[in-house]
């Protein structure tokens, strides 16, 4: 399955519903019963509410989690509204400034396995859910490694021309982004057979998936390609990449190294690779992102977001530094 997210505008009180069906469509296509589903039909129920209510236009962003124990929905619920004063008071139910019966918040919160928020006045909010169609097992040692990602179509386009995926081995992960040359179905095509190609030869290395990619591709328009392989032990980010995927990794100073990818495309154009292997600090995170980001982004201008969940600084970043004039993708990374 595809790993790009499904977007909901939010514009009034009438698209509440809308965002309801599409989380509990996607709930029903991940198997989840009908407990779980109803489940996901409250959370995005409340989330969009929330936009509504709070902050008038907004957005919901849904996506699949796949390659766990148990598979699961991402909610992301982004706004560009007066923002939050106080997280703590906005999660205690019966507190609301809009005149509500103030529970949205909690109740979205306790329905969820992952729940995280961040908000800055006069900014907007992001609000993070994940569900489970079943309560994952507790697990000895949680993932080393902790991704979040938006991968979201041009508007107007059904499919979306960018994919990316994740492949974990032991306490080390490889991420692929792939941008297929153009928008719509053709460059859909392009990047999900560069996906195909990278989970199937993810156990070799970077060249050799490259490669691959190069080779499946080539009936294809072609794709710009990044992979990223990381390692926490190590402390250390292998990278390869052919065409504008771009990199870096990004220090809790707001600091960031970009990551060098060579010109061509892949399927049609790839002269060469090049790996090269940069310094991944304790407080690093790994950003890779297509063109369809603006390349004008510092999270130092979000106080305390380099903390947040993966999903939540990609949601962010997505959600303002869009040029929405091309699919676009961002995926994040840290060291738990």
């Amino acid at each position: 399955m595809a790993l790009t997210s499904t977007r909901v505008t939010i514009d009034d009180a009438s698209h509440v519903g809308r965002a309801r069906r599409t989380a509990a469509r996607l709930a029903t296509q991940l198997g989840f019963d009908a407990a779980a589903s109803n489940d996901v039909a409250i959370v995005a129920t409340e989330a969009a509410t929330n936009l509504v209510q709070h902050a008038r236009h907004g957005e919901i962003l849904l996506r699949p989690i796949v390659g766990e124990e148990a598979p699961g929905i991402e909610l992301l619920a982004l706004d560009r509204g007066p923002g939050v004063a106080s997280v703590d008071d906005a999660m205690r139910d019966g507190y609301s400034t809009a005149g509500t019966r103030g529970a949205g918040l909690g109740a979205i919160q306790r329905l969820s396995t992952v729940f995280d928020m961040y908000s800055s006045p006069n900014s907007g909010t992001a609000v993070l859910s994940q569900m489970h169609a079943r309560a994952p097992r507790p697990s000895a040692a949680p993932p080393a490694i902790e991704v979040g990602a938006v991968c979201v179509a041009l508007p107007g386009e059904d499919s979306c021309g960018d994919d990316w995926a994740l492949v974990t081995v032991a306490e080390r992960a490889k991420v692929m982004v792939a941008d297929g040359l153009g928008h719509g179905p053709v460059a859909a095509e392009a990047a999900a057979a560069a996906a195909r190609a990278f989970r199937e030869s993810a156990g070799t290395s970077l060249e050799a998936i490259l490669r691959r990619a190069h080779a499946a591709l080539h009936s294809t328009r072609g794709a710009a390609l990044a992979i990223a392989e990381l390692d926490p032990v190590a402390g250390t980010i292998r990278f390869a990449g052919v065409g504008n995927v771009a990199a870096a990794a990004v220090m809790a100073s707001g600091d960031r190294r970009s990551m060098i990818s060579l010109n061509g495309i892949v399927g049609h154009e790839m002269r060469r690779v090049q790996e090269v292997t940069y310094p991944w600090p304790d407080d690093g995170l790994v950003l890779v992102h297509t063109d369809g980001l603006g390349t004008h982004w510092k999270l130092a201008r979000y106080p305390g977001l380099h903390r947040k969940h993966p999903s939540l600084v990609a949601g962010i970043l997505y959600r303002d530094h869009w040029r929405q004039r091309d699919d676009v993708t961002v995926v994040v990374a840290r060291r738990r």
